[in-house]
């Protein structure tokens, strides 16, 4: 499993011109599931976005985490996060698990992420969205269970 987490000061997704998620300051994930993932790897990449202390303090300091800052995610599936380019000129995406696989395990992480308490939002599995947002810092990270 692996997630580009970007700190954003703002963040949407729009499916056909109709806003499905946006969120003000917090995190963008993009996520991406493999073959061989499961819960418990969703569940200690939720844990690890939601507890990175990549928020400002008072002193202009990286020590907050999402909940101390007061912020909120917005979680984009990304099958495109594993694909493979290191031959020819177009992308392999083997190494994606398939939807049957993807979409539970992007439900789980999903989940994981409320009962931690955050307030989050969602695209649309499996569809073509715009993603639109203001990197702040800019900060991002990408992170693999």
């Amino acid at each position: 499993m692996r997630a580009v987490i970007q700190r954003v000061s703002m963040a949407k997704v729009t499916v056909e011109s109709q806003i499905l998620g946006e969120i003000q300051k917090g995190l963008l994930i993009l996520l991406g599931i493999t073959n061989g993932d499961n819960e418990e790897k969703a569940d200690w990449l939720a844990e690890k976005a939601a507890s990175l202390r990549i928020f400002p303090d008072s002193n202009g300091k990286m020590n907050l985490d999402l909940v101390e800052s007061g912020g909120a995610i917005l979680v984009i599936s990304q099958f495109t996060l594993y694909g493979d380019c290191s031959k020819g000129r177009r992308p392999s995406f083997i190494t994606a698990a398939r939807p049957e696989i993807a979409e539970p395990l992007y439900e789980h992480f999903i989940r994981k992420l409320r009962l931690l308490g955050i307030t989050t939002h969602t695209g649309k599995f499996g569809v073509d969205m715009k993603v639109e947002l203001v990197n702040d810092g800019p900060v991002t990270l990408i992170a693999d269970a």
